[in-house]
């Protein structure tokens, strides 16, 4: 529009002109060498702008014919580029679509007419790996590495190859050395950082990211949350070894990011151990606030150790207060209630979960039923209803379930992965078997009192026989002692007893009975014995 009224400005000003110069027609004399020339004004000024643009066209002429080598250089060297480009597209496109025979003819023609442009040695990087000819791939990688426009580019390619590979070493050796050359590259710190943490190192990787930050290669608030993240972590790991260190990047943590569950549990369990009752109630309602988790219910409730099953149960009452309606509330209430023998009121919050109840309710109503009427046969059959139950949420990273939250993901380390959901496709989580140990302990307990109730009966029995038995045995020896006194007063007086017989040793004419008879003596006696 612009250039339209500026046109049509112009355009008025030349017919101003023309107009004014035609009522002033005026004559014109040029006399020169011999020559005369009479004209008029109009016709002077018509020949002289004819005389410069012919002037004008003779110069661009002359100017094209000495630029005409250059200009066909240039030519040449701009369709080549063209060429190179679009072979560089088409190679782009064919490797992005699976087509391997095209990716490897537009990257012979694209190294043909642009052999050095970084796109190129991209394409052919890239069709090498497609097609499988990863020695290919690591040579064009490190020829990349020889030129500065090219040098990340490079180090981002071998560092893949060695992750593909599982050189783990070598491709934290790459990404460090990217992460110097450019701390502000995400792919470089996130490597430096996930490989930190995965070593235990979480002050090294807080580091990186304090760089990563100071270059302005991350957000504030993406920063917080990753610093809170690498605090949290470090807390964890330290929380048995150095409890004052612990607590103070738990208590950092959460000053960064209030809703991180994780950090939010394990500052709960150091102040409570610290006897910071009051700071650690309000840190762990916060994070329960916003994500209402089993977890925070455990710490709340055990914030004091020693404290009996109805002052925890007083604490679950205050923390299921900041999400009254929320499942996870009536749960962990349930808890506090069974443990403090309130079996009426655990029925009650429980039958508010009974539309659709989950796994975790199923078992804890079998716990209820094990622990209030000691009926195995219900809790059994809760426990049994438990494994078609839909399921609780669970921490989940890239797809798996996992006992507990971690700073990487165990499966790809990636930083932060982890979240607190429902996991699709499996039959049971980790919080599960907890509420499963709890229903056998209750029907241990069942089977523990049955069997002490048959102690206590077998014992009975027993001292019942040994008292009979003491009592027949005083009957026994009480009619002993009787019989015993009757035949005393029977029984008659006894004679002497008769001197003792002694031998007197024979005289010496008489043989005795130690000599030899006289056969003669004794042949009458033989003979009167057997009638003779």
């Amino acid at each position: 529009m612009i250039r339209l009224v500026l046109f049509l400005i112009v355009l008025a000003a030349i017919a101003f002109g023309a107009s004014w110069l035609a009522d002033r027609p005026g004559e014109m004399l040029v006399v020169w060498q011999g020559w005369r020339i009479e004209t008029t004004v109009p016709v002077a000024l018509a020949a002289l702008a004819a005389f410069s643009v012919a002037l004008l066209i003779v110069w661009h002429l002359g100017a094209l014919l000495l630029r005409s080598p250059r200009m066909i250089a240039t030519f040449s060297r701009r369709r080549r580029r063209e060429k190179g480009w679009a072979a560089v597209s088409r190679g782009l496109v064919a490797i992005g679509s699976g087509d391997l025979d095209a990716a490897r003819r537009a990257r012979a023609e694209a190294l043909r007419y642009l052999p050095k442009e970084p796109l190129t040695q991209l394409l052919a990087a890239q069709s090498a790996q497609a097609t499988g000819h990863q020695d290919d791939a690591l040579r064009t990688f490190r020829t990349m590495l020889d030129t500065p426009d090219t040098r990340l580019l490079g180090l981002r390619g071998l560092h893949m190859e060695a992750r593909r590979s599982g050189d783990v070493a070598a491709a934290r050796m790459l990404a460090e050395e990217a992460a110097n050359q450019s701390p502000a590259l995400t792919w470089a710190a996130d490597a430096v950082i996930e490989a930190r943490c995965g070593e235990g190192d979480y002050a090294g990787a807080r580091e990186v990211l304090e760089k990563q930050m100071a270059h302005r290669g991350i957000d504030k608030l993406q920063y917080r949350r990753r610093r809170a993240v690498l605090l949290a972590a470090e807390a964890l790991a330290l929380e048995q070894t150095d409890p004052p260190v612990a607590r103070e990047r738990a208590v950092e943590a959460v000053r960064l990011a209030p809703t991180l569950v994780p950090a939010a549990a394990v500052a709960g369990r150091l102040l409570g151990a610290n006897g910071e009752l009051r700071k650690a109630t309000k840190i762990v309602e916060t994070a329960y606030a916003s994500t209402p988790h089993p977890e925070l219910a455990q710490v709340a409730a055990h914030l004091r150790p020693g404290d009996a099953a109805l002052d925890r149960l007083k604490r679950i009452r205050t923390l299921a207060a900041k999400a009254p309606d929320h499942a996870e509330s009536l749960i962990a209430l349930a808890h506090a209630t069974i443990d403090a023998n309130e079996f009426a009121e655990a029925r009650a919050l429980l039958q508010r979960l009974s539309a659709e109840p989950t796994q975790r309710v199923c078992l804890l109503m079998a716990e209820l039923e094990a622990s209030e009427h000691e009926d195995v046969g219900k809790a059994r059959e809760w426990a049994a209803r438990a494994l078609r139950a839909p399921r609780d949420p669970a921490w989940i990273a890239d797809g798996r379930v996992f006992d507990a939250w971690a700073p990487v993901s165990p499966v790809t380390g990636k930083l932060d992965a982890f979240v607190w959901a429902v996991p699709p496709g499996v039959s049971a989580t980790p919080v599960l078997e907890h509420e499963a140990e709890r229903v056998r302990l209750a029907i241990a307990a069942i089977r523990e009192k049955e069997e002490a109730r048959r102690e206590l009966a077998r014992a009975a029995e027993l001292e019942k026989l040994a008292a009979s038995e003491a009592v027949a045995e005083a009957d026994a020896k009480r009619r002993m002692a009787e019989t015993e006194a009757a035949a005393a007063e029977l029984k008659t007086p006894e004679k002497p007893d008769a001197p003792p017989v002694i031998a007197l040793p024979p005289l010496p004419d008489d043989p005795g009975p130690t000599g030899e008879p006289d056969p003669v003596a004794a042949a009458p006696a033989r003979k009167r014995m057997f009638g003779l």
